[in-house]
């Protein structure tokens, strides 16, 4: 692709400029922030500021960095703050309720303010995703297999075992996320694969591997692999069945934003009770069908306010650094480094869980005494190391390292398919929505780790070889 003016990325930053300067205003401030993430989607898609791929249709490359990842990243990020904006003008749902929260002024300038952060971080991934974006990639390798369904679904039943098993080994346990990550990719590709091709042994094998999946996701206690697993079907068939099946899982992925939250407050409720998983995951959808509409709304409500968007926490975050607690610079950053070494290499080595939890209790988002896990969220740890600078700087980091990755890996692997859509998008999932830097760093250190060994045995198998 040809280079571009580096003044037309300034065009990414001018909601967030906008925002700025009419913050006091803090209703108009927050529309503007909010909607300029629609304003930031299109520049990303329009080309108006760097020109999409052309080397495979759109449906064909959903998985690359501008589009899944940051679609994802960026929608959870910068659009569910909506719902507690309705709420804290007095809405539930459409019905006004009443305005009840008291100091209103002062909530309403802070969730402006935190937005207008989340827009600049929207802005800046982007600025960095297509910074990065030189495509289409040199070609080093061909893929040499009979058979590509047959591939994926080999992959995806010698990694999943062998994941567990790593997960059980305290020196190996680094790769166990990566290679049960990458089975779950390989098998859902695999399934849209064999219902292409109508194998019935691979749709049988492949579609055994996805309700496994399902199932394990249903116990995790948490909504992101649920979803996360109907997604991500959904995007493998769109190049198969095109627009059509858009409506079908639209509706499937609204009716489980609906229903989630109850099976999960519910799964979690009784998992202090020393039941076994599958019985939580049996109450807990009995639950769901026995709670009443009402019901279901009102903890729909709940979710969509406190757990589906982040802001309240960010509020907190915002209201304490660095008002009452120093930004922490560096000091993030060295204890991701940190993270990174295995603790076999070092018994000693701090738990990862208590680090971040530190500057939860700090900024008095939980108390000690919760057992709630509140991780910061990227963003968050940009702001509390240097504020707006740190948004900035950490958010176009984070969109430049993510493409550089993706197109590595189309390198390693020898087309956009391997490579970004199985190999990235099993071993970078954590890209997909962040998380604190501690658990960021490590994760993708051992999965570009994980990807190099992948490219060394494809290449030992003559499944790889050079151009």
């Amino acid at each position: 692709m040809s280079s571009i003016h580096p003044l037309r990325y300034l065009l990414l930053y001018i909601p967030f400029l906008l925002a700025w300067l009419i913050l006091k205003q803090a209703h108009a401030a927050y529309i503007v922030a909010w909607a300029g993430s629609f304003y930031i989607f299109y520049l990303s898609y329009s080309g108006v500021i760097k020109p999409l791929p052309k080397d495979h249709k759109i449906f064909d490359q959903l998985m690359r960095p501008i589009f899944l990842m940051q679609l994802i990243f960026a929608g959870y990020m910068c659009f569910t703050s909506i719902f507690y904006y309705i709420n804290a003008v007095g809405y539930e749902y459409f019905d006004y309720t009443g305005n009840s929260v008291m100091f209103k002024d002062d909530l309403y300038l802070a969730i402006a303010k935190c937005q207008m952060y989340y827009v600049l971080g929207h802005a800046a991934l982007v600025h960095g995703i297509l910074s990065q974006m030189n495509y289409p990639v040199e070609k080093k390798y061909n893929l040499y297999t009979p058979s590509v369904s047959n591939l994926l679904l080999g992959i995806s039943i010698v990694c999943l075992p062998i994941g567990y098993a790593f997960g059980k080994v305290g020196a190996l346990s680094q790769f166990s996320i990566q290679l049960t990550g990458i089975s779950f990719v390989a098998g859902t590709i695999a399934l849209a694969f064999a219902i292409r091709e109508q194998k019935r042994t691979n749709i049988l094998l492949a579609g055994a591997l996805f309700t496994s999946n399902l199932m394990n996701a249903l116990v995790s206690g948490f909504k992101e692999p649920i979803i996360i697993c109907v997604l991500l079907l959904g995007v493998f068939l769109l190049p198969i069945y095109g627009k059509k099946i858009v409506p079908v899982f639209s509706v499937i992925l609204i009716a489980l934003f609906f229903v989630l939250p109850t099976f999960i407050g519910n799964f979690r409720n009784l998992a202090g009770q020393g039941l076994e998983a599958s019985e939580l995951r049996d109450q807990s959808i009995d639950a769901v069908f026995n709670t009443d509409e009402t019901e279901l709304k009102e903890d729909n409500w709940e979710f969509l306010i406190y757990r589906f968007s982040e802001i309240d926490m960010f509020i907190k975050y915002v209201n304490s650094t660095p008002n009452y607690i120093p930004y922490y610079k560096t000091h993030l950053l060295k204890d991701a480094a940190t993270s990174i070494i295995p603790r076999f290499l070092w018994p000693g080595k701090p738990i990862i869980e208590d680090m971040v939890m530190q500057r939860v209790y700090n900024a008095g988002v939980v108390s000690r005494q919760s057992v709630v896990s509140a991780k910061p969220a990227y963003i968050v740890d940009c702001y509390l190391s240097y504020g707006m600078i740190g948004i900035f700087i950490g958010l176009f980091a984070y969109g430049a390292i993510a493409q550089w990755i993706a197109i590595k890996a189309e390198k390693l692997f020898g087309s956009y398919f391997m490579g970004c859509a199985v190999i990235f998008a099993g071993l970078f999932q954590i890209l997909w929505r962040g998380n604190s830097f501690e658990f960021l760093v490590n994760s993708v250190f051992w999965s570009v780790v994980t990807m190099y060994i992948f490219h060394f045995i494809f290449k030992a198998k003559g499944i790889l070889e050079e151009a």
